[in-house]
C-alpha cells in the first residue's frame, strides 16, 4: 500500500468549520425547543382532565338526607350542563338550572322509614317540610363543593406524580385542576337558572305520573320561589315511594281544560293506544288533530280510523294534505268528531274552535307550483272566518290549519293557533301576538319512520286552558320513542305571561285601523 500525505490545509477545505457546524445545528435546536413547550402543555393537560375526572368518580360525592329521604350529589363532566334527579327505579328529571362542563347528579337512594314515619305521626310538621328539603339541599350542595374540590385536586395531582414522578410538576397539575372547577362553578352562577325548575323534562315512568307536573293553576300560583319548588319536587318523590312507588292518579284542577294535540299520524295503529292512555292519564277533556291522519285517503284507508269512536272524547279534526276528501266524508259520520273546514267554528268543552282544511292533496309528497299560494289563500280565509266570528259577539279561542303557512296567517286574529305538517313541534309567538304551536309527528312519521337514520319519536301535547279566560296556562310536551325504542320525555313549558313576576297576560284581540288584529292588556 502506498500512502500519499495530504497536506492539512487541503484537508480543512473540505471539513466544515466549528462555527458552520454550529450555525447548522442551531435551527434544529431552535425548532425542538419551539415544539417542546405546546406538548407539554397538551400532556399536563390530559392528566389534569383524566386526573380531575377519576377524582370525583372515585370520591366526589357527597351522602345527603334531604328531608325523608337519603340522596348521594355528585358532580360529574357535562358538555351540556345541567341538574339531574335520578329517581330509581321510576326514572329521572332533569333541569335546565345552568351551563358549564360540569353537571350536578342528585340520586335519591332510599326513605328513611324513621324521619318518614314521624311525619306521619305528626301532620303538622309537612307545613315547615319545605324549608328542611331547602335547608338540606344547601348544605349538601356546600359540602359537596368542598369534597369535590379535594377530589380533583387529589385526583390531578396523584396522576401528575405517577406521569411525570416530579412533586413540581405534579402540585402543578392539581392547581389547574382546582383553577378549572373554580372556573366551572363560577360559570355555572353565571349562568344559573332558577326558572328551570318551571320546565322540568320527566323520563322513565316518571313520564307517566302528570300528577308531578302540577296542574296549570297551581304551577304558576305556586311556583315561586327556586328553592320552594325544588323542595315540592323532592316532596312529591316522597310522595311516590310512600304508596311503595306506586304512581299516583292524576286529579286534574276542575278549573283546567285539557286539550289533547295529535297530529301527522300517517296510518300508524300504535297511535290509537296512545293516544287512549294519554286521554286516560290526563283526564283529557277534547282532542284536537290538525291533519294527515291518513297516507293516502284512499277508502280502503277508512277503517283505520274507527277507533276514534271509543276514545270517549270529542275528537276535533282538520283536513291534512294526505287526507281526501273521502277521509273527511267518512270522519263526519261519526258522533264524537267535530270537522271543521272553511272556518267554520264550533264550541267543544268550553272552547271555541274553527279550522280549514288543507287546500292541497298529495299523497305522494309532490310539491305543486302555486302550493305556497294557495296555502296562504286558505290562511286568509280561516282569518276571515275569525274576524268575522268576533263581529258576531263569538270569539274563537283557539284555530286550526295544517299547514303552518296557512297558520301564519291567522296571526293577531286568534290568541292560539294549532298546526303540523312539517314532523316536529315548535312553538312562536309572532308579529301580532298569536301564539303559534307545531305538533311532531304522533304517528311518528307511519310508514316514514324507517326512512332515516334514527326513526321519529312519536309526539304529542297536553295544552291547559283556564275555564274562565279560556287562556292557554301552560303545556306539556310528550315524546315517545321511535320504532323500536322504549324513551319516554315529559316537558312542562309555561307562556312569557304566566311566568313568575310577569304582567298578566293578554286579552283577545282587537281590530286596528289596518284590518290587524293586535293584543292588549286588561
Amino acid at each position: 500500500m502506498v500512502r500519499v500525505p495530504v497536506p492539512v490545509a487541503a484537508l480543512n477545505r473540505f471539513r466544515p468549520s466549528r462555527s458552520r457546524r454550529a450555525s447548522r445545528a442551531l435551527p434544529t435546536l431552535e425548532l425542538a425547543a419551539q415544539a417542546r413547550p405546546w406538548g407539554r402543555a397538551l400532556g399536563l393537560t390530559a392528566v389534569v382532565l383524566i386526573g380531575a375526572w377519576l377524582g370525583l368518580l372515585i370520591v366526589g360525592n357527597v351522602r345527603a338526607q334531604v328531608g325523608p329521604m337519603n340522596t348521594t350529589m355528585t358532580l360529574r363532566p357535562s358538555l351540556d350542563g345541567g341538574t339531574k334527579i335520578n329517581v330509581s327505579p321510576l326514572g329521572a328529571l332533569t333541569l335546565d338550572s345552568h351551563v358549564a362542563p360540569v353537571r350536578l347528579d342528585v340520586n335519591v337512594d332510599q326513605l328513611d322509614p324513621v324521619r318518614s314515619q314521624a311525619l306521619v305521626d305528626h301532620p303538622e310538621r309537612l307545613s315547615g317540610l319545605q324549608e328542611e328539603v331547602a335547608r338540606d339541599v344547601e348544605h349538601g350542595t356546600l359540602d359537596l363543593a368542598v369534597r369535590s374540590g379535594v377530589a380533583v385536586v387529589s385526583g390531578a395531582t396523584a396522576l401528575g406524580l405517577a406521569v411525570y414522578r416530579r412533586p413540581r410538576r405534579a402540585l402543578a397539575a392539581g392547581g389547574l385542576a382546582l383553577a378549572l372547577l373554580t372556573a366551572s362553578g363560577a360559570t355555572a352562577y353565571a349562568t344559573w337558572n332558577p326558572k328551570s325548575v318551571l320546565e322540568p323534562r320527566f323520563s322513565g315512568l316518571l313520564s307517566s305520573a302528570p300528577s308531578l307536573v302540577g296542574n296549570a293553576r297551581s304551577i304558576v300560583t305556586e311556583f315561586d320561589v327556586y328553592q320552594k319548588e325544588l323542595a315540592r319536587l323532592v316532596t312529591n318523590v316522597t310522595k311516590l315511594y310512600d304508596v311503595t312507588s306506586t304512581l299516583p292518579a292524576y286529579q286534574p284542577d276542575p278549573s283546567t281544560i285539557r286539550v289533547l294535540h295529535v297530529s301527522d299520524i300517517h296510518l300508524n295503529p300504535a297511535s290509537w293506544k296512545i293516544i287512549a292512555s294519554l286521554v286516560k292519564q290526563y283526564d283529557v277533556n277534547v282532542i284536537v288533530d290538525s291533519g294527515d291522519t291518513m297516507d293516502h285517503g284512499t277508502a280502503a284507508e277508512n277503517a283505520f280510523l274507527d277507533p276514534i269512536a271509543e276514545l270517549g272524547v270529542p275528537y276535533v279534526w282538520v283536513r291534512g294534505n294526505h287526507d281526501s276528501p273521502v277521509t273527511q266524508r267518512y270522519l263526519e259520520r261519526m258522533k264524537n268528531v267535530r270537522v271543521l273546514d272553511d272556518g267554520r267554528a264550533e264550541t267543544v268543552a268550553g272552547l271555541r274552535f274553527a279550522g280549514i282544511g288543507d287546500p292541497q292533496f298529495t299523497p305522494d309528497r309532490a310539491v305543486r307550483p302555486g302550493g305556497d299560494a294557495a296555502e296562504r289563500l286558505a290562511g286568509d280565509r280561516l282569518a276571515s272566518a275569525l274576524r268575522d266570528q268576533r263581529a258576531a259577539g263569538r270569539p274563537v279561542d283557539v284555530a286550526i290549519a295544517h299547514e303552518p303557512a296557512a297558520a301564519r296567517e291567522t296571526d293577531g286574529e286568534v290568541p292560539l293557533v294549532l298546526a303540523g305538517h312539517l314532523h316536529h313541534e315548535e312553538t312562536e309567538v309572532m308579529r301580532y301576538g298569536t301564539r303559534l304551536r307545531l305538533e311532531g309527528s304522533t304517528g311518528g312519521s307511519g310508514l316514514r319512520a324507517v326512512e332515516h337514520k334514527y326513526p321519529a319519536p312519536i309526539e304529542a301535547s297536553i295544552l291547559y286552558f283556564d275555564r274562565d279566560t279560556r287562556r292557554l296556562q301552560a303545556w306539556d310536551a310528550i315524546k315517545l320513542g321511535g320504532l323500536g325504542l322504549t324513551t319516554a320525555e315529559v316537558s312542562r313549558h309555561l307562556p312569557e305571561e304566566n311566568q313568575p313576576g310577569a304582567t298578566p297576560g293578554p286579552t283577545a284581540p282587537s281590530v286596528t285601523p289596518s284590518g290587524r288584529s293586535t293584543t292588549s292588556g286588561p
